[in-house]
């Protein structure tokens, strides 16, 4: 089985984010992972990034920390795939399909409402899957979600407690969507419970990766860093 991690923050773009790119990387190899999709909070969440910034210099900005994956995973034999966080209030989405070129060519997604931007980002051709639905947090007013506006939830979230996950999975069930599980890792090598999903062949590319999510063709999982 190919193992890979949906749901992965680096330093210094995500401003929460603890590892820089390259021990995240060695770290994920050291684990006997195939690739890892790179998902910083984007301009509508915790990036750190200068504000005062354009549009497009922050989008180039944004991506630095998945080109340099990239170029860090040629080099040690993992493979780097593209993705993204977006936010309202602390409910997150991760969208999948998108690239750099597309999020330049796109600003006007800044001043749309999640109910808006979220189906008009899968129109485009992304995959839109809700992470940690059900999460609750000193910092969150309440629960929000978004059953007509997303492709899939995230059943899965290392970083959560069963209850959590156990509702996200009876919420994906009930709706019939599609399901992925992730680590939601801050920490690179320091974090303890890990997610994902695998595949029985190699992932090639987001493509791939949505049509293989959308077809239930991957199997989620668990496990520890021991």
């Amino acid at each position: 089985m190919y193992k890979y991690e949906t749901h992965l923050h680096t330093y210094p773009v995500s401003g929460c984010a603890k590892a820089e790119v390259r021990e995240v990387l060695e770290f994920y190899k050291s684990l006997g992972y195939d690739g890892v999709f790179i998902t910083n909070h984007f301009l509508d969440g915790n990036i750190n990034v200068d504000r005062s910034l354009s549009y497009a210099e922050k989008i180039e900005y944004y991506f630095s920390d998945y080109e340099e994956g990239v170029r860090i995973g040629t080099e040690i034999g993992l493979k780097v795939f593209c993705g993204a966080e977006l936010s309202y209030r602390g409910t997150d989405f991760l969208v999948y399909g998108l690239d750099k070129e597309w999020f330049l060519n796109h600003p006007e997604i800044m001043e749309m409402e999640k109910s808006k931007e979220l189906p008009y980002l899968r129109e485009n051709g992304a995959l839109v899957i809700q992470a940690h639905p059900f999460r609750e947090d000193f910092y969150i007013d309440h629960v929000r979600l978004y059953p007509s506006c997303v492709d899939g939830l995230e059943v899965l979230n290392a970083n959560r407690i069963d209850r959590e996950n156990k509702m996200a999975m009876l919420y994906a069930d009930e709706y019939g969507f599609c399901k992925t599980a992730g680590s939601d890792n801050h920490l690179g090598s320091k974090q303890v419970k890990l997610a994902g999903i695998s595949t029985e062949t190699p992932i090639s590319d987001e493509r791939d990766f949505i049509s293989r999510v959308k077809a239930g063709q991957v199997t989620i999982f668990s496990m520890e860093n021991k």
